[in-house]
């Protein structure tokens, strides 16, 4: 959702702009292959949840991207502090390499102020970084009186990052190729919980250790039409996540948080993309809302350490 807005203040202030950026879920992801330029063949259903960061942009009259990140939510919470990873402001961020991007691609001769406020953990596998990039695409080509339509900023950032056209989709998608292909799928709503050890994994670190296996092709698709018709059942026995063995090996947190998650009365468990946050999914709210607890119990009492712990549900996106 965008809100625009002109501003009455600094003269190089030209106009602005308001987006949320929508955390991700994989309920299944597959390691089909390693390709010959590197990536890996995968074939993932992904979903947007209403966890989400939020980026205020400005157009403004001088040339660059400037980028100001702060912690919001969650993160902003002292007992949160392990989670508040390293997040740049430079042109290593998605975000400044998104925008400048686009300004080159359509030869803008303004700048772009951006203010993140980050409340989806880093190194989690729950994309922020991904969605910050497709969000600041939308915000600056509305700022900017661009008003490019989405199909071209997507493949703009997929130039950047292979989840990036995901978030461009609206709602449920299965992601193929290295995940720049996308499907849009009708998924139902759903609720869910999320937890975030204190420590992240390195997405290239845990891609090394996965070993590709065909046999999965198709899981994704089964699983969506599980979901589509009601057949929660069927549905969590195709959760499946390849990378989830590999982060368990790199990373005993995770094990224990999945452990964790099933003494808090979870059905199947799982890791989002490479971790390390895990995720479980419930019919309802109060559902959910009972394993949060529980596990916010057992971090209190037992010092497990799982400083983030988010009840949300399935969003439609931008």
């Amino acid at each position: 959702m965008v809100a625009q807005t002109t501003s009455s203040g600094d003269q190089h202030m030209l106009s602005a702009s308001s987006i949320f950026a929508p955390a991700k879920l994989n309920l299944s992801l597959a390691v089909l292959g390693k390709r010959a330029d590197g990536f890996h063949e995968i074939e993932s259903l992904m979903v947007p949840v209403t966890l989400h960061d939020t980026l205020s942009v400005r157009a403004t009259t001088a040339l660059g991207i400037n980028l100001r990140v702060i912690f919001g939510g969650r993160l902003a919470h002292p007992s949160a502090a392990a989670l508040r990873r390293d997040v740049p402001s430079d042109a290593s961020n998605l975000v400044v390499r998104a925008a400048q991007a686009l300004a080159d691609e359509a030869g803008v001769e303004q700048g772009l102020d951006v203010e993140l406020v980050k409340a989806i953990p880093s190194g989690a596998g729950l994309g922020g970084g991904s969605s910050d990039a497709a969000a600041v695409l939308l915000a600056a080509s509305r700022a900017w009186k661009l008003n490019w339509p989405r199909e071209r900023l997507a493949a703009i950032g997929a130039t950047i990052g292979s989840d990036i056209p995901f978030f461009f989709a609206g709602g449920g998608t299965i992601a193929s190729g290295r995940g720049e292909q996308i499907q849009p799928v009708t998924i139902p709503p759903f609720w869910a919980v999320i937890a975030c050890p204190a420590v992240g994994l390195s997405t290239a670190a845990v891609y090394a250790r996965c070993a590709p296996d065909v046999s999965q092709h198709g899981t994704a698709t089964r699983l969506a039409q599980a979901l589509s018709q009601g057949r929660l059942s069927q549905a969590l026995s195709l959760l499946h996540n390849a990378l989830e063995q590999p982060a368990r090996e790199l990373c005993p947190e995770v094990e224990r948080l999945l452990a964790d998650f099933t003494r808090a009365g979870a059905v199947r468990p799982l890791l989002t993309g490479s971790g390390s946050a895990c995720f479980a999914m419930t019919r309802t709210f109060m559902e959910a809302r009972h394993i949060a607890a529980r596990l916010e119990a057992a971090e209190s009492q037992q010092q497990r350490l799982w400083p983030g712990v988010f009840v949300v549900r399935f969003s439609g996106g931008y």
